[in-house]
């Protein structure tokens, strides 16, 4: 039997929602969230029965036509409108993993019961996501403000049989699968419209498939800068607990703990050094993986806060008698913690490739660029540029989107987050790492190969093993490229278990 995963007030975290993920759970609604949603839509009901006062986006226009009034004839229509006209978005396609994601949370953040939305309307959500039908969503148009208006108003498409959706594979129009599971298009009811697209879905579900991708390559990090620290014959005093205990910050201390761990029991480690000391990409590896695990932990507090909230607009409060129109939907809070993310991706992309160059330059016993023959062999010289290019293209990426503000609605919304511009560079950076990191595993376990007789830690060459069956030794040049793909499938193939991943 298929496990499911009921949608409450129960709190949501990364650990979570990867188990979900993972163990490819159904939803379903509790008897809380059904009551929840049951009660919001009866309040809003009565509230707007015979009612002229104007109520944002129930009977008004929206963004800078809020003034004007809509006839309560016309209600439903001006909710369809609204999920119609503002589906414009253009570029790339949002992965599907994302948009997943994004069904998930925008499922969880209408059972509160404080968006006024129809018990039917969620529960097609929830079938949309249990049946592997995933709205075709674009990456460019949102301004991470008002919510992500277009991604999303392209999420709800499907529930009119608008838009177009994956299903088995393909893209296929939604009227088609509409058909298949026997759905009538959802009519969609005063506020409704409003609810599903004002909202950040669009940047918390990059922000969690960011955050999962970045836990799981920062313990990758350290494993493969501890095998390089091997492969340099670097000291092991820079990670002494001493050292770190009277500068505990809390991610240095851990990837010192790493550290020790990963290389216990190292004939390399453990052997005389003639170096005093070590380049910074060694020597300093605790401070700056660190650095990035304090930043993870930031970012990881931030999301976990939004995936729990409520971040429509306005907000039905059926206990104070009261909807009021506020500004939960705007983006700033993941703006800054997506930039702040990509930076701190970014620096572990640089040193990585710093420790790649130092394998490679001939040093501390090493063939020039790994390899026997130099000079007939190029070796490895040319996957340090591709890591040299890359970092350099992280750096580019970096550069923080939060900054950034475009006047829209005829200056009505005047102040926006451009939060969803940071989730898909975001990605882009953290995509950037995995190969990256890739290419360093390729010049460590290379290099470690020149130090035989003596061997690295059996943890590491338990690791090592598997690895080296798809990535052999290199005795003379070949396609090069092709052992880079190999190296970032392994790596993307690998799980960590979550307890370490997460600690």
């Amino acid at each position: 039997m298929e496990g499911i995963h009921y949608i409450s007030s129960d709190i949501l975290d990364l650990s979570i929602i990867k188990e979900i993920l993972d163990s490819q759970k159904k939803l379903a609604l509790s008897e809380e969230a059904q009551l929840n949603i049951n009660k919001s839509r009866d309040y809003l009901i009565n509230k707007m029965k015979d009612n002229e006062t104007p109520v944002y986006g129930i009977n008004t226009g929206f963004g800078s036509l809020c003034n004007v009034k809509i006839t309560s004839d016309n209600l439903s229509k001006l909710q369809e409108n609204l999920v119609m006209s503002h589906a414009c978005g253009t570029g790339s396609f949002v992965p599907k993993p994302i948009v997943k994601l994004m069904l998930l949370l925008k499922i969880q953040s209408l059972s509160y019961g404080y968006s006024g939305v129809q018990l039917q309307t969620v529960e097609r959500l929830i079938e949309f996501y249990n049946n592997e039908v995933l709205p075709v969503i674009y990456t460019q148009g949102s301004l991470g403000a008002s919510g992500d208006l277009a991604p999303l108003a392209h999420l709800s498409l499907p529930l009119l049989g608008k838009g177009e959706v994956y299903y088995g594979g393909k893209r296929v129009a939604s009227e088609k699968i509409m058909k298949k599971f026997g759905w009538e298009p959802i009519t969609l009811q005063a506020k409704e419209g409003l609810a599903l697209l004002n909202g950040t879905q669009f940047m918390t579900a990059y922000g969690v498939h960011c955050l999962l991708k970045s836990y799981k390559l920062s313990y990758m990090a350290d494993l493969i800068g501890a095998i390089s620290t091997d492969a340099f014959d670097c000291n092991m005093s820079p990670f002494n607990s001493l050292v770190h205990l009277i500068r505990p910050h809390r991610g240095q201390v851990k990837t010192a703990e790493r550290f020790l761990e990963f290389l216990d029991g190292s004939e390399i480690g453990n052997s005389e050094k003639i170096n005093v000391q070590d380049p910074y990409s060694f020597r300093c590896i605790p401070q700056v993986h660190g650095a990035t695990k304090d930043t993870l932990n930031f970012v990881h507090k931030t999301f976990k806060t939004e995936m729990n909230s409520v971040t429509d607009n306005p907000n039905v409060f059926v206990k104070e008698d009261v909807i009021i129109s506020a500004g939960n939907f705007h983006g700033q809070p993941l703006a800054l913690a997506l930039d702040y993310l990509a930076i701190a991706m970014s620096e572990l992309g640089s040193i990585s490739e710093r420790r790649t160059y130092q394998l490679i330059s001939g040093l501390r016993g090493l063939p020039a660029f790994l390899v026997n023959n130099p000079g007939l062999n190029s070796g490895f010289m040319i996957p340090q540029y591709s890591a040299a290019s890359i970092a350099s293209q992280n750096k580019q990426l970096a550069s923080p989107a939060s900054v950034d503000s475009i006047v829209s609605s005829n200056g009505q919304e005047d102040h926006v987050s451009m939060g969803a511009n940071a989730a898909t560079k975001c990605l882009r950076v953290i995509n950037n790492i995995e190969t990256i990191l890739a290419i360093e595993l390729m010049n460590a376990s290379q290099a470690l190969k020149f130090r035989e007789p003596k061997k690295t830690s059996p943890f590491i060459e338990t690791f090592l093993k598997p690895y080296r069956s798809i990535v052999s030794f290199i005795e003379e040049d070949r396609v090069m490229a092709d052992d880079i793909h190999a190296s970032v499938s392994f790596l993307s193939s690998l799980e960590v278990d979550p307890e370490i991943m997460f600690e």
